[in-house]
């Protein structure tokens, strides 16, 4: 599997992938392109804990390594997926290997800037950083990608079609615009989930039985989302179509926007935009 750099390849069907760090999101990478037909003797994982390395060999037939350099040095793609506390430190021990090697470089570390991850990788890289969301781990994820100078046209298609593995994919041409992204969609869900259990909750003290409510704040929440991906129409007017004027939908509605819904969203994102741009200082000035 090793290969020298000038071998190396661009399209995802012939590329050797190895994932530097086996949590989650990275099992989930792994599980959707597996489920999109890509051969697993092409992916190889890195991982500290023995027990998640075999879990994740035995389950999608893929190569498993302890050594983190090993890895690196067979992959045309090396997909940074650890947490943003440890990257420092794994990336400065992977210099040597990418500065040969120097394959195409994915982060889905949060918060990690270009600028850190090139100094701490040795500079001059093709890098893509990308900000997933957890529904990925089911496949239905959102991600904000964003490709810095040294990559090329072909690796973005490489890269976008990865993370396409789990769910939709997005290009953010200014990377500050990532901490945005993140303070959508990546936080988003559990917005979401916020606005499901206040629904359940209010359902049960109206009377309904806690399975009930439950059961229909959640496909309540799957139907809507259904019908917003599907319609070519904005969720303004399929608001306004399940809005009968005097009914009861118009009422509930309108003591939201009394109560400065929209402009509790507004500051609520900026609140998280502006903390992830904390949490990329603090992470990335380290020293």
């Amino acid at each position: 599997m090793i290969r020298d750099s000038a071998e190396r390849l661009t399209d995802k069907s012939s590329s050797t992938i190895a994932f530097i760090g086996g949590g989650n999101m990275a099992a989930s990478l792994i599980g959707g392109l597996v489920a999109d037909g890509y051969d697993p003797r092409r992916i190889l994982v890195s991982e500290p804990d023995p027990e998640k390395l075999s879990r994740l060999a035995a389950r999608f037939g893929i190569h498993s390594c302890s050594d983190n350099n090993e890895a690196a040095r067979q992959a045309d793609v090396v997909v940074l997926a650890i947490k943003p506390q440890v990257l420092e430190q794994v990336a400065k021990e992977l210099t040597e290997v990418m500065k040969r090697y120097r394959p195409l470089v994915i982060s889905i570390a949060a918060g990690i800037r270009e600028t850190h991850l090139q100094r701490w990788l040795g500079g001059d890289l093709a890098l893509v950083r990308t900000m997933p969301n957890t529904p990925a781990m089911i496949q239905t994820g959102a991600t904000a990608l964003h490709a810095g100078k040294g990559v090329s046209e072909k690796q973005k298609n490489l890269a976008e079609s990865i993370l396409r593995a789990v769910g939709i994919t997005c290009w953010v041409n200014d990377e500050e615009k990532m901490d945005a992204a993140t303070a959508l969609s990546g936080s988003g869900p559990a917005y979401f989930f916020l606005i499901m259990e206040a629904m359940e909750q209010a359902g049960k003290e109206l009377g309904l039985p806690a399975e009930t409510a439950r059961l229909l704040t959640l496909q309540t929440a799957l139907g809507a989302a259904r019908m917003a991906i599907e319609s070519s129409d904005g969720p303004a007017i399929l608001k306004e179509r399940v809005t009968s004027p005097g009914g009861t939908t118009e009422k509930a509605l309108q003591i939201l926007e009394q109560g400065g819904v929209r402009e509790l969203f507004q500051q609520a994102l900026t609140g998280a935009r502006d903390r992830s741009i904390e949490l990329s200082n603090l992470l990335g000035d380290s020293q």
